[in-house]
């Protein structure tokens, strides 16, 4: 990958300069969802997969960017003097708002660069190709222009361009999983506080396996904004009778014995699924500790089921999956991933039933939808980095 992107740049660019490659990966999150704005608990892992680049810096304000991903639109040319969003600028947008979050932070950018992408996270998956792209954005301008700033602050810088610059609402899970993902390890990460420590992930009877279900619905968007006011209007109504910062702070308990003064039945589900799914995760990630990984699979398994009912963020296509996975013998726990209305779901999958899963999902999920589903069987990565 290191070398395709290298030899495609020499191509397009030219080959003199200091010319570096990088790479920053996509994620998955086994459980948490939909809590790391609500200032609970998630436990995402990088993956193996990402987007890679090569760069070098130029002598003048211009920007080059090139795609192999999108060939057909070549190089998109800008400006350092140019960093403000707009439509035809498509999927330069992303990589334009870090460049705009760095400077809003006092990190003047000197020069302007030409940059060659790749990635191999399938679009529209719900792997966060986006925050991938992000973190690889502040990777470069790290390393090319040596700006003091640690991973984490890479990954809040990511997570602040694509709040304010591309107008997408999400918390910072997923810049922080691509920024700071470990090798075999999930990152039990508490969103209110950015605290967090690696679990080993040993499954030395199953096998991490992503279907995706090859739909993504246009709502995505407005939709996840949507869900983010509801949860943030419920927070507003429980301040009024308890000391709380976030959802997250709230037990199961506190939250059922003050829920009635959250006004909406909708706004009530949605913080229902915000505390109750950070208490999931809190003890799912013991279960793993406790080398307990049926319960694992258990609150996986609930998590979907809140997702669905109670968060509403699942469609037709993804719970055909995760039901069809359901009753396949050898898996442990399925449920949909990413922020929702189609993308992917993650299942745990003893390793002796990997094969029966694909193709009976496989076949399955094609007769009910009339299209295939595509199966990843992933590997943990670590985070972004030069290469």
């Amino acid at each position: 990958m290191k070398q395709k992107v290298l030899t495609e740049f020499q191509k397009l660019f030219g080959a003199e300069g200091d010319i570096r490659a990088y790479f920053a990966p996509g994620r998955v999150n086994l459980i948490g969802e939909h809590t790391d704005y609500n200032g609970g608990h998630v436990f995402p892992c990088a993956l193996t997969i990402g987007t890679y680049a090569a760069a070098r810096v130029r002598e003048d304000k211009n920007i080059r960017l090139y795609s192999m991903n999108f060939e057909k639109l070549g190089v998109i040319e800008t400006s350092l003097d140019d960093l403000i969003p707009s439509e035809k600028a498509g999927w330069t947008n992303y990589p334009k708002g870090v460049m705009w979050a760095f400077e809003k932070r006092g990190f003047k950018l000197p020069y302007g660069l030409d940059v060659v992408l790749y990635g191999n996270i399938p679009n529209g998956s719900g792997l966060s190709s986006s925050a991938s792209l992000e973190v690889l954005t502040g990777t470069i301008l790290k390393d090319m222009f040596g700006f003091d700033v640690s991973m984490t602050d890479i990954a809040l810088i990511g997570q602040y361009s694509e709040n304010n610059f591309n107008g997408m609402n999400c918390g910072i899970m997923d810049q922080f999983a691509s920024a700071m993902g470990k090798k075999d390890c999930a990152i039990f990460l508490d969103t209110s506080n950015l605290n967090y420590e690696y679990a080993k992930i040993e499954l030395e009877d199953a096998k991490i396996v992503i279907t995706n279900s090859k739909v993504k619905h246009s709502l995505v968007s407005s939709a996840y904004n949507d869900r983010r006011n509801e949860s943030e209007k419920a927070l507003e109504e429980l301040k009024t009778v308890l000391d709380i910062e976030t959802l997250g702070d709230l037990s199961e308990e506190q939250y059922e014995a003050n829920k009635d003064v959250i006004k909406s039945e909708i706004r009530q589900k949605r913080a229902k699924h915000a505390v109750y799914e950070n208490q999931r995760t809190i003890k799912a990630v013991a279960a793993l500790k406790n080398n307990d990984i049926e319960e694992f699979g258990r609150l996986m398994n609930a998590s979907h089921v809140s997702l669905r009912d109670d968060y509403e963020v699942s469609c037709e296509e993804i719970d055909i999956l995760v039901d069809l996975a359901w009753k396949i013998p050898g898996v442990i726990g399925s449920r949909i991933t990413g922020g929702g209305f189609g993308g992917c779901t993650v299942s745990i999958v003893k390793n002796d039933a990997v094969d029966t899963f694909i193709a009976t999902l496989g076949e399955e999920y094609k007769k009910a939808v009339g299209h295939e589903a595509e199966f990843y069987v992933v590997d943990i990565g670590d985070g972004a980095s030069v290469i």
